[in-house]
């Protein structure tokens, strides 16, 4: 069979600016046919709530030029060439201490462009491009460990909720577009990232308290069990999560979907991809439309952490691409503790 003709390239307007769309007949997502024109169009639909989540945020974007079947990369650097002049941008600095120029989106525009190029994942920081070096951000992310489900997920969020409202917050729960949940909370900047990541290991040490048989933050996968993961390590510099409205890559084109506390006991994250959410976003709105009104004191998580400490409860593991940080623990599985590596071994 010969190939099909190459469709020609338009041109939208959006936020103020010409963007390209070339090639917007290619497929994208191959099982349920989704073309680079329906990956564009569902940005465009959803702006309103992916800039509320992306607004003045470095971006690392996760390109997939030839569909998301073909080869993937994420692209930390913006382009040298080829980039319209409109396209603004912030400069971050990686653990290793080298920066680079991420896309910051200053408008709708920006995602749109993004989308030309093949972005299926944008994955924010979570700073904003005035103050790469303090959050404004925090992100709790509940993750399944094999033998658990959606369900226990969604029972350990709602451990989530119970200790936020003991702090007297709020927070915003979303789908991963997996098997995941993650719960936003805006923080008062002007903490670096070791304080606000310092600050998510206490509230997930309370979580765990709550509910120690069905929740665990054991970095190590080996100690997880059945239970759910809440990595905490997200916090750590240069670690990004999919955000409110992203696309994910996989065969049906899954969202990660802002709900509402109380939709989060009733949904499934199947219910949420590129053609349910534009309809769901127009009939209900973003639930995450007042997440901006309040900016919580960290004050309180960082006293439980002074608290943990004290107890005995001190940093834990940060990734392997980290630098070794001081008073953190070895990064050696307990399994393979011995003298040589690992501190205090009796």
């Amino acid at each position: 069979m010969a190939p099909s003709a190459k469709s020609p390239a338009v041109e939208v307007e959006v936020a103020g600016h010409p963007v390209r769309l070339s090639s917007p007949d290619k497929i994208v997502f191959p099982g349920p046919g989704y073309t680079k024109r329906d990956v564009f169009e569902y940005y465009l639909a959803v702006g309103d709530g992916i800039m509320r989540a992306l607004d003045r945020r470095p971006t690392t974007l996760q390109r997939f030029p030839d569909g998301i079947e073909g080869e993937a990369f994420f692209q930390k650097r913006i382009p040298t060439r080829g980039v319209p002049p409109w396209i603004e941008t912030a400069t971050i600095a990686f653990p290793s201490g080298r920066k680079a120029d991420e896309l910051c989106p200053a408008d709708l525009a920006h995602v749109a462009w993004a989308a030309q190029m093949g972005t299926i994942v944008f994955h924010p920081w979570p700073v904003r491009g005035d103050a790469v070096d303090h959050p404004d951000e925090l992100r709790i992310d509940l993750d399944p460990q094999p033998g658990t489900g959606f369900g226990d997920v969604v029972a350990t969020a709602g451990v989530v909720r119970e200790v936020l409202a003991d702090l007297g917050w709020t927070g915003y729960p979303k789908t991963s577009g997996g098997r995941g949940v993650h719960v936003y909370v805006r923080i008062a900047p002007g903490h670096p990232f070791v304080d606000v990541r310092r600050a998510a290991i206490a509230l997930a040490r309370e979580v765990e308290r709550r509910s120690p048989d069905r929740i665990t933050t054991a970095w190590w996968k080996e100690e997880r069990g059945e239970r759910v993961f809440i990595d905490y390590n997200q916090m750590a510099r240069d670690r990004t999560i999919a955000c409110a409205y992203s696309l994910r890559a996989n065969a049906r084109a899954t969202v990660s979907t802002p709900v509402t506390w109380d939709e989060l006991t009733e949904v499934e994250p199947d219910d949420f991809d590129l053609r349910t959410v534009p309809a769901r976003f127009a009939a209900v709105g973003d639930p995450h439309a007042t997440i901006d009104d309040v900016a919580h004191d960290l004050a309180p998580l960082l006293e439980w952490s002074d608290r943990d400490a004290a107890a005995g409860l001190g940093d834990l593991p940060y990734p392997p691409d980290h630098p070794k940080m001081p008073g953190e623990p070895p990064r050696v599985q307990p399994s393979k503790m011995n003298r040589a590596n690992w501190e205090n071994t009796e």
